[in-house]
């Protein structure tokens, strides 16, 4: 089983930034896609974006052009760059990742969430 563990996320201002990272663990395994989630108070889960092995990545309509994914596989984490945030980007941010082994065994882990609050 592949767990997943979040950082970063803390208080920040509006306009301002913040690198969420999200860690992989568990023994020998490959990653596939890995996505970023987030949920507000009194609100659903909400897609953030996500992004391939080989690079891709895909945006919710509402971080576009705000928020860039990236990931170093050599290092099995993924990260999430804040920028020019906004009070509704406020929520708890959750990674999740597609994953298999040579057992062969897949699956799908879900972090457990870190929190960014963006207020002055």
């Amino acid at each position: 089983q592949v767990q997943l563990v979040e950082s970063g996320g803390g208080l920040v201002q509006p306009g301002g930034s913040l690198r969420l990272s999200c860690v992989a663990s568990g023994g020998s395994f490959r990653l596939n896609v890995m996505g970023w989630y987030r949920q507000a108070p009194g609100k659903q889960r909400e897609f953030v974006g996500d992004i391939t092995s080989g690079g891709v990545t895909n945006y919710a309509d509402s971080v576009k052009g705000r928020f860039t994914i990236s990931r170093d596989n050599a290092k099995n984490t993924m990260y999430l760059q804040m920028n020019n945030v906004r009070p509704e980007d406020t929520a708890v941010y959750v990674c999740n990742a597609d994953w298999w082994t040579p057992v062969p065994e897949a699956g799908r882990s879900w972090g457990q969430g870190t929190q960014v609050t963006v207020s002055s």
